[in-house]
């Protein structure tokens, strides 16, 4: 018996079959047999089971539009790559032999040369002489760019099988966060994803590749992808091989739910990554075409890439529906032929699931928030916090010297802006108190760094008030791009002649970036720049949610929130400090990446349950988990903030897992020299202050008290100013988030 039903799923494009389809079919038998692939001896397939999974049926589904040799060439990849899964099943996941399973994955990469002239190492076995065949095949004609795009999703795919065998192992189930994070690198839809630009042949212009729009549309494409499998698996992946990596299994164990209940929240989950994908691409695409200047080839290039992986998601679907692999009966009733229209193979497109994205997460729903709802004060709920603060010595200076520093910026001036109205005052500051902030996350700091840290977190945070005041009311798009992209200016890698400043977010920034860059190279200044960029261009995405009326898609929530949070800018710096003893590569492992990504979630989460009648009721925000929890789900507020306490809980159990048990097996696998071993420890340690130490300053500050809580310049609340539910317009406010500005190493909110 199947362990659910399947629920009604979102399908809003049809799916649409290759007519190669038998030639693939034929095709790519031969090509698995001449591979080694049905080999008896292995004891992974046989022509029969490659027959009931009919990947050719799968690469004519997600490929409608390719020429037959390109549908050959792309069902070969994808017999690969499931080959690959189940190959690495039977030998390394069901033994759990770790050390051969790592032997066999760093052998991939040699046959993936960035160079297609680059000699290649005899191959030992299927997948190896699979992967050379293919490369061999596929990387002719395309961009290098492309080829290390290739590359790397293809390598990650591989190598994070490992990360999947250290769970099993260990017993361990992610908690969502990492699982979405993970699954993308594991399931392989990024890599799917690359191979539509070579199915479709229209190559991502090398500029935009890695902007946000495209990386959203990848990523929204994969989570879904992988999502939908999740549920179509689970009895194979959960109940028959013992596989922990499965969406449904991890919203089971976090959650507390049964299996169906588990499987309906998965399934809302993937209704809103698709939202995502099409609101990225109605709303986003554009401006960016605009922005980058691209010709109308490469406009419709990125245009054909966007049809193809909505070709791949509809189709993708069609096929688990049919492929002997998947848990799948009873789901042709689930989609269900439009009054009574026809069904079998090629007939999808007369039933077009649409009913679930209608009413489902991330749809017309997601834009119905009244803002500006008295909320009242948020009860918190319990907040784990293992790690205990030890404040700077020199805080009472830092207090008085930054708000000084503010003053003379002009924080405290009217604001032509906003009416002749002050965005803050002196004793606004003063409880605000960011060198507590400071003194916490660097306690060794001397004074003049603890100092800078602290005029850093009062620049973030007044820039990040200043920014929805100014622009938000009035939905001022146009004005803010200006704005944010002036802030540049402020910043010269040189560390030239600026431009004068209009304004007291120009003024500070100047300043700070004169006194921090001074000492660094280039290369450092280059990177530092990046990451303040990253964080104030996060502003823009919070005022386009503004003007939808949108409550953003989780998933998007809190990516985009490490950004505004100011997460980038805590890396930048960091690694600032021991670039010149860790090589750069060992910051983009997984497990470093896991270390700075869960104490930045933590961080943010806690502000948003700090912040949540400030933003909420005072300010009209719509970037709040609280909020985002509570939409999607459609529960109250205090049910939204247990779960977000229970997302930081697994967090920080997450980074503490990865301290003991992953920190050491990262220096033994890349030989790390003691130097490089003290530095990522006493990094480690450091992430502790910080997340403990901002813990103690929501604790300590006034940002969140209610009595001290205002409706923002932009629409002061007057006696008699109506307020509850449908009264916002009487009473227009900041639109502003929570702080997020950044101290020394880190970010602070």
């Amino acid at each position: 018996m199947q362990p659910f039903t399947l629920p009604d799923f979102y399908v809003p494009y049809p799916a649409r079959l290759n007519p190669h389809l038998e030639t693939a079919r034929a095709h790519t038998k031969r090509w698995a047999d001449g591979m080694g692939m049905l080999d008896a001896e292995l004891g992974v397939w046989n022509e029969e089971q490659l027959d009931a999974m009919d990947y050719g049926l799968m690469c004519a589904y997600t490929h409608p539009d390719a020429p037959a040799p390109e549908l050959d060439l792309i069902t070969d990849w994808y017999v690969w790559v499931f080959f690959f899964d189940d190959h690495f099943l039977e030998l390394f996941k069901r033994s759990g032999d770790t050390d051969g399973a790592k032997e066999y994955l760093d052998r991939l990469p040699a046959f993936m040369p960035a160079d297609p002239g680059t000699d290649m190492p005899e191959p030992v076995n299927p997948v190896e002489r699979g992967l050379a065949d293919l490369w061999t095949r596929t990387v002719p004609g395309m961009s290098a760019d492309w080829r290390l795009r290739f590359a790397e999703s293809t390598k990650n795919l591989l190598d994070e099988s490992l990360w999947e065998l250290s769970n099993i192992n260990a017993g361990r189930v992610a908690n969502p966060m990492e699982y979405i994070e993970m699954r993308r690198r594991v399931g392989g839809a990024p890599w799917s994803a690359n191979l539509v630009e070579h199915a479709v042949g229209a190559q991502i212009p090398a500029r935009v590749a890695r902007t946000r729009p495209l990386c959203v549309l990848r990523d929204a494409f994969s989570d879904a992808v992988h999502l939908r499998n999740d549920l179509f698996s689970y009895q194979r992946e959960v109940e028959e091989e013992g596989e922990l990596s499965n969406g449904v299994l991890v919203f089971e164990r976090f959650l507390g739910l049964d299996t169906q209940q588990a499987a309906d929240a998965v399934n809302d989950l993937l209704t809103s990554r698709l939202h995502q994908f099409e609101n990225t691409t109605l709303t986003e695409l554009s401006p960016l075409f605009d922005e980058h200047a691209l010709d109308p080839a490469e406009r419709m290039a990125v245009l054909a890439y966007v049809k193809g992986l909505q070709d791949w998601q509809s189709g993708g679907h069609e096929w688990h529906l049919r492929s002997s692999r998947y848990m799948n009966g009873a789901a042709g009733e689930a989609s269900g032929p439009v009054l009574g229209g026809p069904t079998g193979l090629g007939t999808s497109s007369a039933r077009i699931s649409l009913a679930a994205g209608v009413t489902g997460a991330g749809g017309p729903r997601n834009h119905t928030h009244v803002p500006y709802q008295d909320v009242g004060p948020l009860p918190l709920p319990e907040i784990v916090m293992p790690y205990g603060v030890s404040l700077n010595p020199h805080l009472d200076a830092a207090r008085r010297e930054s708000w000084e520093w503010a003053g003379r910026m002009g924080f405290y001036d009217p604001l032509p802006q906003l009416a002749g109205a002050g965005l803050w005052t002196a004793r606004k500051n003063e409880g605000f108190d960011f060198a507590l902030c400071a003194a916490g996350i660097d306690p060794d700091a001397p004074g003049a760094e603890l100092t800078l840290s602290a005029e850093w977190l009062t620049w973030g945070t007044y820039s990040d008030d200043y920014f929805p005041a100014v622009f938000g009311s009035s939905r001022d798009m146009a004005g803010a791009r200006v704005f944010n992209g002036r802030l540049s200016l402020f910043m010269p890698l040189d560390l030239g002649v600026t431009p004068e400043p209009v304004n007291p977010v120009e003024r500070a920034l100047a300043d700070l970036w004169a006194r921090t860059a001074s000492d660094m190279t280039s290369e450092a200044r280059s990177q530092f720049r990046t990451a303040v960029e990253r964080m104030t261009g996060s502003w823009l995405w919070e005022l386009a949610n503004h003007i939808q009326n949108r409550i953003p898609d989780p998933i998007d929530y809190v990516e985009m929130r490490r950004r505004t949070f100011g997460s980038d800018l805590t890396r930048a710096l960091a690694r600032l400090a021991h670039g010149r003893h860790v090589p750069r590569e060992i910051y983009e492992t997984r497990t470093i990446l896991g270390l700075e990504n869960a104490t930045a979630d933590y961080a943010c989460l806690l502000n948003d349950l700090f912040s949540y009648q400030k933003e909420i009721q005072f300010e009209g925000e719509l970037h709040n988990c609280v909020l985002v929890v509570q939409s999607f789900f459609g529960c109250d507020a205090g049910r939204a903030a247990d779960i977000v306490a229970d997302l930081m809980t697994s967090r920080i159990r997450q980074f503490e897992h990865l301290v003991a048990a992953e920190l050491p097996v990262l220096f033994d696998d890349h030989d790390l020299d003691g130097e490089a071993r003290q530095v990522l420890t006493a990094y480690a340690e450091e992430l502790k202050d910080w997340m403990a130490a901002i813990l103690l300053w929501h604790q300590k500050t006034s940002r969140y008290v209610e009595s001290a809580l205002e409706y923002g310049p932009a629409a002061p609340r007057a006696a008699g100013v109506p307020s509850g539910l449908g009264t916002a317009t009487a009473r227009l406010a900041s639109l502003s988030g929570a702080a997020r500005p950044v101290a020394g190493s880190v970010v602070c909110t």
